[in-house]
């Protein structure tokens, strides 16, 4: 995780990735992924369960929160964003049967003035659902997948 590297500009969206795997391993709400390809980690990402109100979302339980993602900028741009989050669906459903709760999607916030993510997110199913201004980074688009689209 130490050698994924942030693209210009990406600092103010995501935070450091070793930082972000390891707060995920020390919270029991915390699920993180490496993202792979090619048998390289090339990404990482979280899920958290019980937090979605941090992105906009009316409620703390009716999603998973996708957060902390971000692909190596060595690789953005080859559709691995979509591809990524797409997966993190399919991740969050396994863990909703697992743990037996009732999680019904995946939401997150993205950053208003970062176009590349917006477009990964719709292109992978994400439909926008407002604006959210609680956010540290500016304003935000709240953006939701349910587990069965």
């Amino acid at each position: 995780m130490a050698g994924l590297e942030l693209g210009a500009g990406q600092s103010g969206f995501v935070g450091d990735p070793l930082r972000m795997v390891l707060a995920g391993l020390a919270e029991d709400s915390r699920f993180p992924y490496v993202i792979e390809a090619a048998g390289y980690a090339v990404g990482v990402l979280t899920l958290q369960a019980g937090a979605a109100r941090l992105a906009g979302w009316p409620d703390e339980d009716s999603a998973w929160l996708l957060r902390g993602f971000l692909i190596d900028r060595r690789r953005q741009g080859k559709g691995l964003g979509p591809l990524a989050a797409a997966s993190a669906v399919a991740a969050a459903a396994k863990l909703t049967a697992r743990r037996g709760t009732q999680e019904a999607g995946v939401v997150l916030s993205v950053n208003e003035g970062n176009p590349a993510g917006l477009s990964a997110y719709r292109t992978a199913g994400f439909a926008d659902h407002g604006q959210y201004l609680g956010g540290s980074s500016g304003p935000q688009r709240t953006m939701y997948r349910s587990l069965t689209a």
